[in-house]
C-alpha cells in the first residue's frame, strides 16, 4: 500500500529557475560590456562562468518543469529524478567553465595583459555580486523548501560566482593601486579551484541520488521511531526497511509484522495511520507498507507491545 503523493506548489520551482535565467541574462551582457572595455581576464573569466550559469539556469528550469509532471503509465514513480538529472549536468558544467577559465587566464599570464578603466570594471562586478547573492539566497530558500536538487545546484552556481566576483573585486583594487596586471590572470586561476570544488560537490550529490543511496540516518530513524510507536496498536515486528529519493520525493518500504489475533481490517487501518505518520516525519514520503504476520518475525527485530523496542536492521 502506498501513500499519496504531496505536492509543494505545482510551478513553484520552475518559477524560481525562471527569475535565474533573467537574472544571469542581464548580468552576462554588463560583464561582456565590462570585459571589452577594461580587457580584464578575470572578469571576461566572470562572464564566461555567467555565461554557464545560464545554462545551467536553462537545464534547471526545464527539469523542473518535468519534474512536476504528475506520474504517468511510462513514469509510474513519478518524473523527479529529472532534477536530480539536472543537478549532474550543472555540475559537469561548471567543471567544463573552469577548463575554458583555466586555458584563458594561462594565455593571458603568458602573453600578459592591458587593462582601462578599471572602476568601471569594479563597479560592474560590484552589482554582479550584489545581484548573485541576493538571487542565490532566495534559489537556495526554494530548494530547502521544495527539496529541489535541481534549484540547489541552480543556487550553487550563483553562489560560488558571487564568491568569485567577490575574488575579482580584490584582483582589480590590486591591480590598480600596484599597477601590476599579472594579478588579473592570477586570480582568475584562483576563481578555477573554487569552481571545480563547487562542481564535484553537485555531481556527488546528484549521484548519490541516482545511485539509489539510502536516506540519512536522522530519517531512517525517525522512520523506525514512527514504527516502534505502533507497538501498543499490534505492530509485532519489522523488516527488509528501504529508502532512496528522486528529486524532491522521498520512497520508504517496509515489511510490517502484526501480532497474531490482528485482523486484516484492523492491521489495513493501522497501516495507514502509521504511513500518515512517516508521511509527517519526511515531508510527504512515498511510503509502501507489506502486511505480514506476526510468525514472521525474526528475533532481535520484534517491537515491544509497550511501544519501545530493540532492533537489529
Amino acid at each position: 500500500m502506498a501513500a499519496e503523493p504531496v505536492s509543494h506548489g505545482p510551478g513553484s520551482r520552475s518559477r524560481a529557475a525562471a527569475i535565474s535565467i533573467a537574472s544571469n541574462s542581464g548580468l552576462i551582457l554588463l560583464k561582456i560590456v565590462a570585459g571589452a572595455v577594461t580587457g580584464s581576464v578575470a572578469i571576461i573569466t566572470e562572464a564566461i562562468h555567467s555565461a554557464i550559469d545560464l545554462i545551467a539556469s536553462i537545464v534547471a528550469f526545464f527539469s523542473v518543469r518535468q519534474a512536476e509532471t504528475p506520474a504517468d503509465s511510462s513514469h509510474r514513480y513519478g518524473h523527479e529524478k529529472f532534477e536530480n538529472v539536472a543537478a549532474g549536468v550543472e555540475g559537469m558544467l561548471i567543471l567544463v567553465g573552469s577548463g575554458v577559465i583555466v586555458y584563458t587566464a594561462v594565455n593571458h599570464l603568458v602573453e600578459g595583459t592591458e587593462i582601462e578603466s578599471i572602476g568601471f570594471g569594479i563597479a560592474v562586478v560590484a552589482f554582479a555580486t550584489a545581484v548573485n547573492l541576493v538571487v542565490s539566497q532566495y534559489l537556495y530558500r526554494r530548494a530547502r523548501e521544495t527539496d529541489s536538487a535541481a534549484l540547489a545546484g541552480d543556487a550553487a552556481h550563483l553562489r560560488t560566482d558571487s564568491y568569485t566576483s567577490l575574488g575579482v573585486l580584490v584582483g582589480l583594487g590590486l591591480v590598480q593601486l600596484t599597477g601590476e596586471t599579472w594579478i588579473d590572470p592570477v586570480v582568475a586561476l584562483l576563481i578555477a579551484v573554487a569552481i571545480v570544488y563547487t562542481g564535484l560537490r553537485v555531481v556527488a550529490g546528484s549521484w548519490r541520488v541516482l545511485v539509489d543511496e539510502a536516506l540519512p540516518e536522522d530519517e531512517t530513524a525517525a522512520i523506525r521511531e514512527a514504527i516502534e510507536s505502533f507497538g501498543a496498536r499490534g505492530v509485532a515486528g519489522y523488516h527488509e526497511l528501504r529508502t532512496r529519493r528522486a528529486g524532491p520525493r522521498r520512497y520508504v518500504d517496509v515489511h510490517i509484522q502484526f501480532r497474531s489475533g490482528t485482523t486484516l481490517e484492523d492491521a489495513h487501518a493501522i497501516a495507514h495511520e502509521l504511513q500518515d505518520t512517516i508521511r509527517g516525519n519526511l515531508r510527504g514520503a512515498d511510503v509502501l507498507i507489506h502486511l505480514e504476520p506476526e510468525d514472521r518475525v525474526r528475533p532481535g527485530e520484534e517491537v515491544k507491545a509497550a511501544g519501545s523496542a530493540e532492533t537489529a536492521h
